[in-house]
């Protein structure tokens, strides 16, 4: 499995009642790699990570780790984390860390788990408590610290960085950061493309069906002369909708 590219997506397209939301989609993700996925609301960010889920009907190919997506066996190495996650209500925080590494047949080890919770600056006396008592921030890094808790070698995660303070999207940052150090993929669609910038060995840019760019932010910047990602994707898009993409 090492040996194996974590994610690999080749001409894949979908679409919802008859009407495609892109189309001939390709990438991949190497192992020990961060690749951030950036669009516009309604560009299909969630439905290709759908897609690599098989959550949604798609044509084309995607491989994990080197198998078929459509075996549910291929989803073993992965971890998800979705957007806007919420925790159940009727469980508490210990407990639905617990259930969640249970899935993946892992157990729970408290100290490294108070230690996750930290490091997402989420405090570990909350995990006591019901998932009824959490604002949507402590949600969501209670979710996110069940995700990397998994020790999977694939992250997929879904707008992680939604309803997180500056503080805690810069601890998130490090711990992405550390799992990469670790030789494990994270895949991750996010709308701070400041974040996405910081950490992320290469960005896939989804406009108008497509991609229209996968590769590393620095040549991305410099082909739209933007002294930001943020306003080198402005000029892509600006770009595209004129039919002058590079």
């Amino acid at each position: 499995m090492s040996q194996m590219r974590p994610l690999a997506v080749e001409g894949v397209a979908a679409g919802y009642g008859g009407q495609p939301v892109f189309a001939d989609l390709s990438l991949e993700v190497e192992a020990g790699e961060i690749v951030g996925l950036i669009g516009l609301n309604g560009v299909g960010k969630t439905t290709l990570i759908k897609a690599i889920l098989g959550l949604v009907e798609c044509q084309g190919a995607i491989r994990l780790f080197g198998e078929d997506f459509r075996r549910p066996e291929s989803r073993r190495h992965l971890a998800y984390l979705p957007e806007k996650f919420q925790p159940s209500h009727l469980l508490k925080g210990w407990e639905f860390l617990s259930l969640t590494l249970s899935y993946y047949g892992r157990p729970l080890d408290r100290e490294r788990a108070r230690a996750m919770a930290l490091g997402l600056d989420l405090d570990p006396e909350v995990l006591g408590k019901s998932g009824r008592s959490y604002s949507k921030g402590m949600g969501q890094k209670l979710g996110l610290a069940a995700t990397l808790l998994t020790g999977l070698p694939l992250l997929v995660l879904d707008e992680p960085m939604s309803g997180l303070d500056p503080r805690a999207r810069i601890r998130l940052k490090d711990q992405l950061l550390a799992t990469r150090q670790e030789g494990r993929s994270v895949f991750f669609s996010s709308h701070i493309l400041a974040d996405i910038e910081e950490i992320c060995d290469r960005i896939a840019v989804l406009h108008g069906g497509r991609l229209i760019y996968v590769g590393p932010p620095a040549p991305f910047r410099t082909r739209h002369g933007g002294a930001t990602l943020e306003r080198a994707f402005l000029a892509a898009i600006t770009a595209a909708e004129g039919g002058a993409i590079r």
